[in-house]
């Protein structure tokens, strides 16, 4: 028999068996939904973390003040340590090998007013190297310049948040805002940023879109601090070569262990060993939503199996009659495979079409992002034409071994 002719004899059997045909295939378009949308969201979550992480910089490492009660605070002073000041960025740019950019930053929860409105933001001061070094983009006007960092200009860069909420339509460029007491002018908006969704380390969660960012030099001398307070709240180191950010970390301890008198009042992140870190999870949590998922599949082929060896029972006779004319197990043999696998091709489009509307329905309507991959379809596909074949193989053989007289008088 040829091929073309067990194709139209397969279709032919689901024609005439629609509805336990679509039974038998509930397995296979479950399975391979569920392949698919598993995947997607494994993905999904993947892309959130790389981009939370990008934020951080995956190159740098970033020390963070801790956060400590008024009691816990008077006895690190108490032990004679100054918190994270200028002078720690200072000794870490001369003493560690490999720094490209260090990058001081203080921080003030306040209100940004302008006009009539206010809005809740976070007020940082930052060098001029802090932009690439935390991959912000400028969508209009420019960044703090080493020229307005010197002269302690009070000019300063807002969020796209800050932009909306204050100006909505209006140019924000060259508008004044009021931050405490003190007058600012705005020379640049940032790009929209994805927001932190949860604490990474020692990093608080908050709308980076709502920040502000006014040269260091100004923040120091425009906004005192108060008793007992960090001079600055964080720095954050590039290093030049990635492979070395675990070495670089372990000697940044050091000089600051030195420098607080061994009192642990901050802490050190590594994005990108977070990063590696949440991947492998990721990995893990996506080979067990597959591994689920795939268990749908196999129960889809035992599915088929059964209703297979229900077809070669029934159609005993039919391979009887063949098998007198000239059929040879090969053709008997190809014949039910070649029903499996249209069967299990049959559900797996049927699966893909479910799996990719599921995680677009998934994305759209829940806060949990998707995102599908041309690989996760070819899996999901490919395994279920491998279940067909597969499942499909043992009542192809028993059928294919009938013998023809004992077929012909079956009843």
């Amino acid at each position: 028999m040829h091929f073309r002719e067990n194709i139209q004899l397969a279709i032919s059997g689901l024609a005439d068996h629609k509805f336990r045909s679509f039974l038998t295939m509930l397995g296979i378009i479950f399975g391979v939904a569920s392949v698919i949308a598993m995947l997607s969201i494994g993905e999904g979550a993947k892309r959130e973390a790389i981009a939370k992480y990008q934020d951080l910089g995956v190159n740098n490492i970033i020390i963070r003040e801790k956060k400590l009660s008024d009691s816990e605070q008077e006895e690190v002073r108490a032990k004679f340590s100054p918190g994270l000041t200028l002078q720690d960025a200072e000794v870490i740019e001369e003493i560690v090998p490999g720094v490209s950019y260090i990058a001081a930053q203080a921080e003030l929860n306040t209100d940004v007013k302008f006009h009539d409105k206010t809005v809740k933001s976070t007020v940082i001061g930052v060098t001029p190297t802090y932009l690439n070094m935390m991959n912000y983009v400028i969508e209009k006007g420019d960044y703090i310049s080493p020229l307005q960092y010197d002269n302690r200009l009070k000019v300063c860069v807002i969020g796209k948040g800050v932009a909306q909420s204050l100006f909505q339509k209006e140019n924000p460029i060259g508008q004044m805002i009021k931050i405490e007491d003190q007058w600012l002018e705005i020379i640049g908006v940032l790009e929209s940023k994805t927001l932190f969704t949860e604490t990474v380390g020692e990093l608080a969660a908050r709308d980076l879109n709502t920040d502000v960012f006014i040269p260091l030099t100004t923040f120091l001398n425009r906004f005192p601090r108060k008793v007992l307070e960090n001079e600055i709240q964080q720095i954050t180191v590039q290093i030049d070569n990635s492979g070395r950010l675990v070495e670089s970390s372990k000697l940044i301890n050091e000089i600051l262990q030195r420098h607080h008198f061994k009192n642990e009042d901050y802490g050190i992140v590594i994005p990108y060993e977070l990063l590696k870190q949440e991947e492998k999870e990721r990995q893990i949590y996506n080979f067990l939503l597959g591994a689920i998922a795939a268990i749908s599949l196999i129960v889809g082929g035992i599915g088929i199996m059964n209703i297979m060896l229900a077809n070669v029972t029934e159609r005993t006779r039919e391979i009887g009659i063949r098998r007198s004319i000239g059929a040879r197990k090969s053709d008997i043999m190809s014949q039910f495979v070649t029903e499996a696998v249209v069967i299990s091709i049959t559900g797996g489009i049927i699966g893909v079409i479910l799996g990719v509307t599921l995680s677009l329905f998934v994305n759209i309507f829940t806060d949990v992002s998707t995102y599908i991959k041309a690989y996760s379809i070819f899996i999901a596909f490919a395994f279920s034409v491998v279940v067909g074949i597969g499942f499909g193989y043992l009542p192809a053989k028993n059928a294919a071994n009938l013998e023809p007289v004992d077929s012909l008088r079956y009843e």
